[in-house]
């Protein structure tokens, strides 16, 4: 999934800020902790999380992708 998202950021640079999380790292276990508690149930592993929601839970094609990091820009930049 890393490497459809490595493939799309560059076409969003300077509005697109992404991170990869690795769980087996202290700090990404925690985080995939915290927000498995915030979504109820454990997170899917792989998953993309856009500003706190999950929106993918398996690999997306690279024009789903743009087209759901577009909606979202579009809602924060109107």
């Amino acid at each position: 999934m890393t490497r459809v998202v490595e493939s799309v950021a560059p076409e969003f640079e300077g509005v697109l800020t992404w991170k990869k999380i690795v769980t087996r790292d202290l700090a990404g276990a925690r985080r995939y902790s915290e927000f498995s508690k915030a979504l109820g149930r454990p997170a899917p592993v792989p998953s993309i999380v856009i500003e706190g929601e999950l929106v993918f839970d398996s690999t997306p094609g690279t024009e789903e992708l743009k087209a759901c990091i577009a909606q979202f820009i579009k809602k924060r930049h109107p």
